[in-house]
Formats: structure tokens, sequence, C-alpha cells
């Protein structure tokens, strides 16, 4: 370990993360020639190099790419003795990153931040969304504490506990609902239907929904924001699949069931090794008890 600097492996992650220089700079507070100096410095040291621009981006080299996952873990070692010598010091616990989707993020998360502020009012909780596939790069990369996102979640480097199971529905505007009071795959065919984008595992979970029944749809619209999609089909622009969360309280739209139903389920994703700290512990606690009356 002599001369191996943990600013310097902080700063390669970083570097990769961003696959800029400029960019880790910036989420660093450094300047660009600082980065690039850690860098040559951390390859000097290692003998080995780590980072290559491809097409105007830094990308790793196979070493780099070994190098991070080892970077992660010691991340997560030096987190786990921080927080460790914090709780011998005052009882605090500490920082934990949180990475999960729009939906839970409005809809799930809210009020057991609330509580756990209240409880652990030093618990540190930093959240960030995405879709699934990023989450998990993210926690597998170390840079996320943990997940909470759409299964199946793949990796032989995840511990998976599955969390809930969340219904769909369909919804219409409420002033122009003539919808079945039960909606079928088909009695969607042929209308405008608004749906998530493409490529995250909900839209794929609605996809398969409608391949299922042989039904091909071609949506009018596709975006990213669940809040988005209620308010185009509030303005009566079409129709839409939600997760029931994310309307259970939605004036202006008329709320169907799905049959055959339709769910997905969400589950808590972490790193086999990652240490659990208190605050991730009390986090992973807290999940779990606000979820029970939803499973």
């Amino acid at each position: 370990m002599r001369g191996l600097s943990l600013d310097q492996l902080r700063t390669f992650a970083e570097v990769v993360r961003a696959s800029s220089f400029s960019g880790a700079a910036a989420r660093l507070n450094l300047t660009q020639p600082a980065v690039s100096l850690q860098i040559r410095q951390l390859e000097t040291r290692l003998g080995v190099r780590l980072v290559e621009r491809v097409a105007k981006r830094a990308t790793p080299t196979a070493a780099g790419r070994d190098l991070l996952v080892h970077a992660g873990r010691i991340e997560a070692e030096v987190a786990a003795a921080v927080e460790a010598m914090a709780e011998h010091a005052g009882g605090a616990p500490g920082r934990v990153r949180v990475g999960t989707g729009a939906t839970a993020c409005i809809y799930l998360l809210p009020p057991v931040l609330r509580a756990l502020r209240r409880r652990l009012p030093s618990l540190e909780i930093v959240v960030s969304t995405g879709n699934a596939v990023d989450v998990l790069r993210l926690v597998e990369e170390n840079a996320l504490d943990l997940g909470l996102v759409a299964l199946p979640a793949s990796g032989r480097a995840f511990a998976v506990t599955p969390l809930m199971e969340e219904a769909f529905v369909a919804v219409a505007p409420a002033e122009a609902d003539d919808l079945p009071p039960v909606v079928a795959p088909a009695a969607l065919a042929g209308r405008p239907v608004v749906l998530y984008e493409p490529g995250g595992q909900t839209r794929r979970i609605v996809d398969d929904w409608f391949a299922r029944a042989g039904v091909s749809l071609k949506p009018v619209m596709e975006l990213g924001s669940v809040e988005a999609i209620k308010e185009l089909v509030g303005a009566g622009l079409g129709c839409a699949i939600l997760p029931a969360m994310a309307v259970a309280q939605a004036p202006g739209l008329a709320v169907h069931q799905l049959a055959p139903r339709l769910s997905r389920r969400l589950g808590l994703v972490l790193r086999r090794d990652k240490p659990l700290t208190r605050g991730l512990r009390e986090i992973i606690a807290a999940l779990h008890e606000a979820t029970l009356d939803r499973a």
C-alpha cells in the first residue's frame, strides 16, 4: 500500500464514471490538469495503463476495469472504517447512497426518509434516480450503496432481497373515459397509448404483457417520466399503463384494473461484499417495514 493514494483511486473511479477527465474534475472540484496528474501518478505507481481515450471518451483499459472493482471495495471498506470510528466518537450513523427509479423515489421513499430523518437526524441519505440498468451498474461499482429497483437483477456480485409486488393499472382521462371496468390488452389496441420510453425494466414488462396477448402496440408517445405521462393522459392525449402507487391519488384520471393481472417486483440490491454499516442497516429495515402493508 505504500505510495498508493486513496485520492488517486477515487479520481480514477470518477474519470471512468464521467467518461472524461473534465467531467471528473467538475465532480471532484479539481482542475483538469490535477486530475490528469493523479491518473499518471497512479499508472506510474502500478506500472500499467489504466485509462485510454476512445472517440473523445475516457474508457478504462482491461487493467483499469480490474482496478475499478478493487477500488470500489477499498472505498467501501474505508467508508465503513470511518463510520465505525464515528459511531465510537459520537454514534453518528454515517452516509448512505441509494439509487432507485423515479416512481419509487416519488411515491415510496419520502415517508421512509422523513421517518428516518426524525429518528436519526445525523444520518445523511443521498438519493439518485435512474433506470434499473444504470442503478445496478453503479451499485456494482460501489458508486451507490443500495439499489431499490425492479427485479430481476442479475449479477454474481449482487445480494438481492425481494421487497414488494407492485401492480400496474390502466389510466384514462376521467372526462373521456370509455375503457371497460377491467382492461385487457385488446381493449387498448388501436387507441392512443402513452408508454414509458424503451430500454427500462418497466417498459419491457408492459411490452411483454401486450406480446403475450398477441397485441402489437405502437405508442403515440414514449416518455421517461411517470408524472409527464399522467399529465398527458389527464389532458386527453391518450391512455397509459402505470404502477398503481403512482395513481393512488390522481385527480383527473380514471383507473382500471388489468386482466390478466400485471405487476412487477421491487427489490433491494447491494454488493455481496458490502459492509452493512449502521446507516445501511437502518434504511434497509425502514424499507422492509414501510412495504409490509403493500406486499
